[in-house]
C-alpha cells in the first residue's frame, strides 16, 4: 500500500464524522492481504482506540469486522487490540459484544 494511501485510510478511520469511519473501515476490509506487517497492526491499533470511544453502533461494528478482518493476516496481535478492554460491554448489542469478546480472547 502506497503511504499516500495508508495515510488517508488512517484519516477516514479517525475522522470526526460517524458515517465517515464507518465508511473508512470498511475499506480496511477491502484488501486485508495488501498490508504490510506493520501496517495491519497500526491500523488495528488504532481501529481499536477508535472503537473504545465510539458512540454510533454501525460504525463500531465496522470498525470490529475491520479488526477481526485484520487479524486474519496473522499480523495482529493481542495486545494491539488492548484498548478494546476499555468498552462497556453492557452498554452494548450482543452481537457487538460478541465481537469484542472474541477478538479480546484472540
Amino acid at each position: 500500500m502506497s503511504a499516500s494511501g495508508f495515510v488517508d485510510l488512517m484519516r477516514k478511520v479517525t475522522d470526526a464524522d460517524p458515517r465517515v469511519r464507518e465508511r473508512g473501515s470498511e475499506e480496511v476490509t477491502d484488501w486485508p492481504s495488501a498490508y504490510s506487517p506493520a501496517e495491519a497492526a497500526a491500523l488495528a491499533t488504532t481501529l481499536s482506540a477508535v472503537a473504545a470511544s465510539e458512540r454510533d453502533h454501525s460504525a463500531l461494528e465496522a470498525q470490529l469486522h475491520a479488526i477481526l478482518e485484520l487479524t486474519s493476516t496473522g499480523h495482529v496481535q493481542v495486545d494491539h487490540l488492548l484498548h478494546l478492554r476499555d468498552i462497556d460491554l453492557q452498554e452494548l448489542p450482543s452481537e457487538l459484544q460478541g465481537y469484542v469478546t472474541d477478538l479480546l480472547e484472540g
